[in-house]
Parts: structure tokens; sequence; C-alpha cells
């Protein structure tokens, strides 16, 4: 699994339309989330530090919310963009999360055991346990 890490707001116009996980990097106003929306219409996630999640309109998230893509909070850490624009998580973190959520433990266990081993945010791995299970 890849999030896209978008650093300014100058890489919008650039993003792949087929992206379907974002991570802000940057403090993004309404208009870049709107300027998200148009360019990658797959969109189903976007991430944001918990900083700026603090300073967000609720006219936005409502507005994410209805257009059924999920707001997260949480960090890439370590991730080096000079490197690679995409922030990956690992398929045995992903298998973890999905072997956790099967075996019946609680939430808030699978998010524990999984901030230790992998450098993820709990919005994230709730977001994969929820995905992954679906599917």
């Amino acid at each position: 699994m890849r999030l896209r890490v978008v650093s300014s707001r100058t890489e919008i116009p650039n993003l792949n339309p087929n992206e379907k996980m974002i991570h802000l990097a940057f403090r993004a106003s309404n208009v870049d989330f709107l300027n998200l929306m148009q360019k990658s219409p797959r969109l189903r996630v976007i991430q944001v530090p918990p900083s700026y999640m603090k300073t967000m309109s609720n006219a936005i998230q409502v507005f994410l919310d209805m257009q059924g893509i999920e707001l997260l909070e949480g960090d890439v850490w370590g991730h080096r963009k000079d490197l690679d624009e995409y922030f990956t998580i690992e398929d045995s973190t992903l298998d973890e999360i999905k072997n956790l959520t099967d075996s019946g433990i609680n939430m808030e266990e699978v998010v524990d055991q999984t901030q230790r081993k992998a450098r993820i945010g709990p919005d994230l791995i709730k977001y994969i346990a929820k995905t992954k299970g679906v599917a």
C-alpha cells in the first residue's frame, strides 16, 4: 500500500489522476483540497499531520465526508521525499493488521501492537483494518 506524499500546493496539478491515498505535508487550504479532489477523482484517503488537523475548517471536513473521502490524522515518519514520492506500507505490516483483526483482538490492541513495529499512525491502522476486512 502506498501513500503519495504531497509536500506543496505546486505539486497538486502534477498528480496522477488515479491516486487513491495522499499524505499532505503542507498546511492545505480549502481551495487546495478542492483542487486535489478535481485532479484525483478516485481519491479515497487524505492524511494530514495532527497539527494541521486542528486548524482545518469544519466545512472541508464535512465536504470530504460527503464525497466519501476519509480524512486521517497521522505522519509519515522517516520518509524522505527526495528519494521517493511515495510512503510505502510493507505487505508484512498489512498482513499483520489483517491477522490481528481476524483473530478478534480489539482495535486499540491492534493499533498498539502494530505501532510498536511499524511507524504508521493509529488512524491509518484503523483504516487498513476496516478496509482489508471488507475486501
